[in-house]
């Protein structure tokens, strides 16, 4: 195999964590996947995969080699597509980065739609609550919901989610229903905090025309989104959130929207991709499909 084979044979054993798959994919035996990682680590001097009998992980050196390669990859195959002239026609691998209620109750429930228009493009997902490094991981594209923090990312709005305010039946029946803003401070709210500042947020309206922000006092504090619903539906206090993400809660009463006579402002969700990718015909399709999933998801709330 020559060094690109073989970087690409590395790349795909760390995603597939599995010596035989990786092989599987590329077409190649598995006698010679094998070797030819052996070769790759006594040629850089150091091991990069800790083998069992039933997984392959990578070790430390390993997985900075890895991100490493994905980067390589990456720019390889970009270049080859320009000369291609595939912008018709993108191709090749996206990398992406997609969080909680995003993937789950957006984007992947419509994945198929974006691979009928673009069945030469391969997905790698990565998902959960931890902060990726987009350009060390060699990350395409992810979406983001609220601040954005890193003005090294270039930045697509794709919506305005509406938020709502509620909580449970249970907690209204104990704390009573806040009806007017200055009483939220009387009740109880279930925490959110970032893992890039560990800031809490406080729950925001707009009176006057002015936003104005209300800290009411918790007893747990949660950094994903799921949690901080299940934590609403619990009785563990208010929540403030894209109302997408409980509409079928508040629908069938398990949630109740309260203080809806003030607006909530609105979350802006974004697509984030490094400098160097905004050229990419995977990335400019990919983001162009989730400004025309997000606008189709949130028109009817607007």
């Amino acid at each position: 195999m020559d060094k690109f084979e073989t970087l690409l044979l590395f790349t795909r054993i760390v995603e597939l964590e599995s010596f035989s798959q990786a092989a599987d994919q590329l077409g190649v035996p598995r006698a010679t996947a094998s070797n030819a990682i052996k070769q790759l680590e006594k040629n850089l001097e150091c091991r990069l995969l800790e083998r069992t009998t039933r997984h392959v992980r990578t070790s430390l050196d390993g997985k900075a080699f890895y991100e490493r390669c994905v980067h390589i990859l990456s720019e390889l195959d970009d270049a080859e597509s320009s000369l291609r002239h595939t912008v018709a026609r993108p191709r090749g691998i996206l990398r992406l980065d997609l969080h909680g209620a995003h993937a789950t109750r957006i984007v992947l429930p419509n994945i198929d739609q974006f691979h009928r228009s673009y069945p030469d493009i391969e997905l790698v997902i990565s998902s959960g609550d931890r902060l990726v490094d987009l350009v060390r991981e060699g990350v395409d594209c992810a979406v983001r919901a609220g601040k954005l923090h890193d003005s090294s990312l270039m930045a697509r709005h794709l919506a305005t989610m509406p938020q709502v305010i509620c909580a449970s039946p249970d907690y209204l029946g104990r704390f009573g229903m806040p009806q007017h803003p200055e009483e939220l401070m009387a009740h109880q709210c279930v925490n959110f905090f970032s893992t890039t500042g560990g800031v809490n947020y406080s729950i925001e309206l707009i009176i006057n025309g002015k936003k104005q922000a209300f800290s009411p006092k918790g007893w747990v504090t949660v950094n994903d989104a799921e949690n901080y619903v299940i934590c609403a539906l619990r009785g563990a206090g208010l929540v403030q959130l894209p109302r997408y993400h409980v509409a079928e809660a508040l629908a069938d009463g398990r949630l109740v929207e309260v203080l809806n006579a003030w607006q909530s402002p609105g979350m802006e969700v974004s697509a984030l991709y490094p400098q160097h990718r905004q050229l990419s015909p995977r990335v400019r399709v990919f983001i162009d499909w989730l400004l025309s999933l997000y606008s189709a998801t949130f028109a009817a709330e607007k």
